[in-house]
């Protein structure tokens, strides 16, 4: 089995004053979030979840909405931007819809890197159903970003 280790939200929640993970996708803090748990694989390089939708994110009847898959997909590919030791966020992505993505099925969400730019980070990801079969992709553009500066507001000077 390969070596992964658990992710668990983004560096800044553990900022003192931000103690929770409110994330919407990932936040555990987050009572109407999708809790969602991503691993990683660090032989293989990728971020991985193991997913199974329920009826709260039904868009068409049975399957799931457009807007999660592209919320799950968007997640995916910032947590593969942690094996480059980088805080990055979205500036950009592309989803292929390519089959209705089932709800209450296992899904496997697989994210990698395609490519390092300085700040500019793109990558990868897929949504699987049981089969090996993709189900959805998108790409991404991710601009690295400096995490002290960002949160350098919520710090008080005193």
């Amino acid at each position: 089995m390969p070596k992964t280790k658990p992710l668990h939200g983004h560096i800044a929640h553990n900022h003192p004053k931000s103690p929770q993970n409110h994330c919407f996708a990932c936040g555990q803090s987050n009572p109407h979030g999708m809790h969602l748990k991503f691993f990683i694989d660090e032989a293989e390089r990728v971020a991985v979840c193991n997913v199974k939708l329920t009826r709260r994110y039904q868009g068409p009847p049975g399957h799931a909405h457009g807007g999660i898959i592209a919320t799950i997909l968007d997640e995916a590919m910032g947590k593969v931007n942690k094996l480059s030791n980088v805080i990055a966020l979205t500036k950009s992505m592309n989803v292929e819809y390519l089959k209705p993505v089932p709800l209450g099925h296992p899904l496997t969400v697989t994210a990698r890197a395609l490519s390092i730019n300085g700040r500019e980070h793109t990558n990868l990801a897929e949504i699987s159903d049981e089969r090996g079969e993709v189900l959805a992709r998108s790409t991404g553009l991710f601009i690295a970003i400096d995490i002290a500066r960002m949160f350098s507001k919520f710090i008080d000077p005193t």
